[in-house]
């Protein structure tokens, strides 16, 4: 497990976060782009998914074109291109723009798939239970029921000011990688990753060893999104399924008692 911080502002270009020789398994970093910059991704060995954070971008692959758009990480569902390996992609900056990029081996060939917002499953988690206390939006850009060829997971969650996510506690075998931001650069939380608490910022990340919980929280006030994005372990892909910690597991009793002030 490790914890990191870009800093409160990207630089320009590439900004690295987790490499695929980690035990992360995959390339995550954010490509900040000016306007009318062109960056061309070629990778021989790695599939990659390309998501919009903010700004206006041109895509092109396959003699293809989109536009992926975005003004807000918390009211807009994202676009994603994910190519396999070979692929050759060319991102085009319309505007200042910032492109999560993830990136991990893959030996299977399959056709790109370019993600529009209204691809993108949004519900709401945890809006019933606990005072709302976990309440939080999950988008799921893919996985691996909708695709199984992938070797990666990549969605994201808006998390609620003051409430929790990742919760109650769990953990799964595959290694998983947080990015954070907040709606506000000022805006902070904890990351909960086994015994080991720490400080959430904005432009930070963590990197999750498998079988090790990981629950975070935002601090009221501020709104935290996270890109949650998993790698698939080799006959042990991510469906879904979580260990959760026992001793925490009354509180999944729609009928559980939780202690209330007494006015």
């Amino acid at each position: 497990m490790k914890f990191g911080r870009l800093g409160a502002a990207l630089k320009h270009g590439y900004n690295a976060m987790t490499t695929r020789e980690s035990d992360m398994l995959m390339d995550i970093g954010y490509q900040l782009m000016d306007e009318n910059e062109v960056v061309e991704f070629e990778d021989v060995l790695q599939e990659t998914a390309f998501v919009i954070l903010t700004g206006d971008v041109e895509v092109q692959w396959d003699g293809k074109k989109e536009i992926m758009h975005r003004t807000s990480l918390f009211d807009e569902a994202p676009y994603c291109l994910h190519v396999p390996r070979g692929k050759k992609v060319v991102l085009k900056a319309l505007k200042r723009s910032t492109v999560l990029v993830q990136k991990t081996e893959n030996d299977r060939d399959f056709a790109p798939v370019f993600y529009r917002p209204a691809d993108i499953q949004s519900p709401v988690f945890g809006s019933g239970m606990w005072y709302r206390t976990a309440e939080r939006t999950v988008r799921t850009i893919f996985d691996y029921e909708n695709a199984p060829y992938s070797n990666m997971v990549n969605g994201e969650v808006v998390n609620t000011p003051g409430c929790w996510s990742g919760y109650i506690p769990h953990n799964h075998p595959q290694p998983e990688v947080y990015t954070y931001q907040f709606d506000k650069p000022q805006g902070f939380g904890a990351a909960f990753i086994g015994d080991n608490a720490f400080k959430i910022e904005h432009n930070s990340w963590s990197e999750i060893t498998g079988g090790y919980m990981h629950p975070q929280v935002a601090a009221p006030g501020y709104a935290m999104w996270y890109s949650w994005m998993i790698r698939h372990l080799p006959g042990d892909p991510w469906k879904k399924t979580r260990t959760d910690l026992p001793e925490h597991t009354w509180l999944l009793d729609e009928n559980a008692k939780i202690w209330q002030p007494k006015r």
